[in-house]
């Protein structure tokens, strides 16, 4: 793989504009060169052996042996002089600026094409001079941050002190006496490394190397790892400066429990309790209770927070290595076609630089990995380090092998299906009518299940594709998301079942033999919908547990909306069950046809029933006005008008499906011509906000005609073509109002063909949906989510 290839794969989605613009920069240099070999002379006519010649005087050159000697060294090419140059790097400071920028002066821009050289060293210096001030202001956010889990580590240490030792006042003696040597060595070591233009503010973030838990010491294996680990730290640091033990060190003592006078709780868990007390402006219960309970749960939420820390720091040193790296590789490409020597002074002024000389972010990382190691992983190296650096997710070729051979099964059944169907002449049966109405309502459901998985699974490739955070979008656990071939194994497995229960109903119902087993034909979708639901809800760790939990987190969320604070995942799962409605009512006949209706002899009154009836309308709008809900939250709290117009879509279609509905009832004139105008209303609105909000598209001072200014798929047409999809898709509830007829369909499959177009048209909403999120992402730099802190101080409240 080439070097612009690996380094666009390895770079943070979010921060992308702020690297190196290397094939920019690549595409200058094969500018100069195309300039050069245009200006360059015609070799002179000389008489040249014939290339046969050529490689037959390589037989007779002298032999070297394989091996060398030692003592053998390459002759040194001598340093460049001045005067041969081609390069000066100075510092510049501007006006009004604290830090530094850096400019490049050409010496040889009086040569044949100079002025394009200088124009790439100037374009090279802007470059640098971008990265280097995107790097030196996420360092001082890093080390803002450090300061504040500093606090709250001496929070936690007193608070861990006052659980375990309730009655009596800890021995600060004791441990006095182990801390001494660490933080003289540590105090030491930093003073000795530290540079010397170094901000005072940092000292703050140091001190997270000399936390100690109250308590007694380690010993045995844990005693083994600290020894294992200090030669382990020792040997990863390469240390430029010698580190001498000062021979006096006065240093003060650890927090003392008084800090939790200044400290109170932050809720940081919201349940629907606490959203009626907020509501009611019941004042909040902030005093320290001093409990386990309450300790393992502050212990979990700083254990998140210094995970989310620690992995920002290690894409900050990812990110000077990368950048380092690219400058080195673009100035040597440029050597190479100029036959210049600027690689050298050039990589000198980027190591003595910000950029390359700076080591908060290497000290950052070695003290939160001993601050972890030490008091959320109990002193074992090995157990904290799995926690702080999960292993990434293999792709394991079993998950490949089982989701073609399910796919393979898939195929296979649906052509016998249609064999089946075929060579038995079913559809001219006189029980059909009594099939379509009764059974195929009940597999429909896995079909519409099925078809949303698969649209997810192409959603989740293509997202892979063009590097859209899907999973930083969504929240997920790092190593726990499912990829595309996940869910395609899952979706064809469930389709394996769903037909095989298909063909074994008709099977069983075709051959005489197996006439008394027709109750249990008949109680096969039943089973399986139960099957389903038991390995949803099962709590082994079986079939992607973790994903499982996270969905049906985020469905009791939306159940209980307005309840719970809104969130991307929440609402983004309500918006794909607005495209569920005739699943979700399918799951209504599977309770009235099993519940009240004769399933042994296909018989049911559920479509006559006034109390079906009267819940088909409730169920329909269920996922609506879910969404509803959200959107009101969403307006008293983030006071988003926005949010207001959003949720005034969603009620017009509350309002175009009840009518829908009402018409199909009562075949009323009066019923259609409000279920057209209401629907013409909501499917407008609708594709409004879907194309100019939800995608960000239809901009018209955008560089991009008619589409953003940023764009994630290089080709334009995909936007056009998703939009005219968008809007005829839209517009597939007109069957359901002008009564569409089709000879060889039943009423029943136009449902649900309808019902498929629109989970089509959702999984297209889906991709373009999460990719103007991403961008928004990519605008606001915003790689990591805010981790909330378990404790408040009393000052923080002060200052704002």
């Amino acid at each position: 793989m080439k070097f612009g290839k690996e380094f666009a794969a390895q770079m943070v989605p979010e921060w992308q504009e702020k690297y190196m613009n290397y094939n920019y920069l690549k595409s200058l240099i094969k500018d100069i060169q195309h300039s050069k070999q245009r200006n360059k002379p015609p070799p002179p006519a000389t008489t040249t052996p014939p290339h046969h010649l050529k490689r037959r005087l390589t037989l007779y050159r002298a032999f070297s042996g394989l091996t060398r000697s030692r003592h053998h060294q390459e002759p040194i090419s001598p340093s460049p002089d001045i005067e041969n140059q081609a390069i000066l790097v100075n510092p510049v400071r501007s006006a009004g600026s604290n830090h530094e920028s850096y400019q490049t002066t050409f010496l040889m821009a009086a040569e044949e094409g100079g002025v394009m050289e200088l124009e790439y060293f100037r374009r090279v210096d802007d470059e640098f001079n971008k990265v280097e001030k995107f790097y030196r202001g996420k360092v001082e956010e890093v080390m803002k941050e450090a300061a504040v889990l500093n606090k709250q580590m001496d929070a936690l240490i007193a608070f861990r002190i006052k659980v375990e030792n309730p009655q009596r006042l800890f021995d600060w003696s004791g441990e006095m006496t182990r801390l001494a040597s660490d933080v003289a060595a540590s105090t030491a070591q930093l003073a000795a490394s530290t540079p010397r233009g170094a901000k005072a503010s940092r000292h703050a973030a140091m001190a997270m190397d000399v936390i100690e838990e109250g308590g007694p010491s380690s010993q045995g294996e844990n005693s083994g790892e600290d020894d294992k680990d200090e030669k382990v730290k020792e040997e990863h640091v390469d240390r430029k400066v010698k580190v001498e033990k000062p021979k006096k060190f006065r240093w003060s003592t650890p927090a003392p429990l008084d800090v939790l006078s200044r400290v109170t709780m932050n809720q940081t868990t919201e349940t629907p309790r606490s959203t009626i007390k907020g509501f009611l402006n019941v004042p909040q219960q902030t005093e320290l209770k001093f409990s386990r309970e309450n300790l393992s749960k502050v212990e979990e939420q700083l254990k998140r927070a210094f995970v989310v820390f620690y992995q920002k720091l290690r894409l900050l040193k990812s990110f000077v290595f990368l950048n380092t790296l690219a400058f080195s590789k673009i100035m040597k490409k440029y050597d190479k076609v100029t036959s210049r020597n600027t690689l050298k002074p050039y990589m000198k002024m980027v190591d003595d630089s910000y950029l390359g000389s700076s080591d908060e972010v290497t000290k950052l990382i070695e003290r939160v990995e001993s601050t972890f190691i030490k008091h959320f992983s109990n002193s074992n190296r090995r157990k904290g380090m799995a926690v702080l650096r999960p292993k990434p997710k293999i792709e394991r070729h079993r998950i490949t092998f089982f989701m073609g051979c399910f796919a393979g099964c898939t195929v296979a059944l649906t052509l016998a299906l249609i064999l089946i169907v075929r060579a038995r002449d079913i559809m001219n049966e006189s029980g059909r009518t009594q099939y379509m109405e009764n059974i195929f309502p009940l597999y429909s459901l896995f079909g519409f299940v099925i078809l949303h998985m698969l649209m997810y699974a192409g959603n989740i490739y293509f997202w892979r594709r063009y590097r859209v955070n899907y999973s930083f979008i969504f929240g997920f656990k790092q190593g726990t998301e499912l990829g595309y071939r996940e869910v395609l194994l899952v979706s064809f497995g469930l389709a394996v079942l769903a037909l095989a229960a298909v063909l074994s109903n008709l099977d069983m119902e075709m051959d005489p033999q197996t006439q008394d087993y027709k109750a249990l034909t008949e109680l096969l979708p039943l089973f399986l919908v139960l099957f389903v639901v038991g390995i949803l809800l099962c709590p082994f760790n079986i079939v992607y547990r973790s994903s499982r939990y996270f969905f049906l987190v985020c469905v009791f969320r939306c159940i209980c909306a307005p309840l719970y604070k809104v969130t991307l995942p929440d609402f983004f799962l309500a918006d794909q069950f607005t495209s569920q409605v005739q699943a979700i009512r399918s799951l209504e006949f599977y309770i009235c046809y099993y519940g009240w209706g004769d399933y042994k002899r296909r018989e049911s009154s559920c479509r006559s029933s006034e109390v079906f009836n009267t819940f088909s309308f409730i169920v329909a709008c269920i996922p609506y006005w879910s969404r509803l809900l959200q959107c009101i939250r969403r307006l008293f709290e983030e006071k988003d008008h926005h949010q207001g117009y959003n949720g005034l879509k969603y009620f017009f279609t509350i309002v175009a499906v009840s009518m829908r509905i009402a018409c199909n009832l009562n075949k009323d004139v009066n019923w259609k011509i409000l279920a057209g105008i209401f629907s013409i209303i909501a499917a407008l609105y609708g594709t409004y906000w879907d194309l100019v909000v939800d995608w960000g598209l239809l901009q018209r001072s955008s560089k991009n005609r008619w589409l953003r200014d940023k764009l994630v798929i290089p080709y334009k047409s995909v936007y056009f073509g998703a939009m005219v999809l968008n809007v005829l898709l839209r517009f597939a509830w007109l069957q359901t109002v002008l009564d569409f007829n089709v000879s060889f369909m039943h009423g029943q499959a136009m449902i649900a063909v309808v019902a498929s177009l629109e989970i089509i048209r959702r999984g297209i909403w889906s991709f373009f949906r999460l990719e103007n999120e991403h961008l928004n992402n990519v605008g606001k730099y915003r790689a990591f989510k805010s981790v909330p802190l378990p404790f408040n101080y009393d000052e923080d409240h002060k200052h704002l």
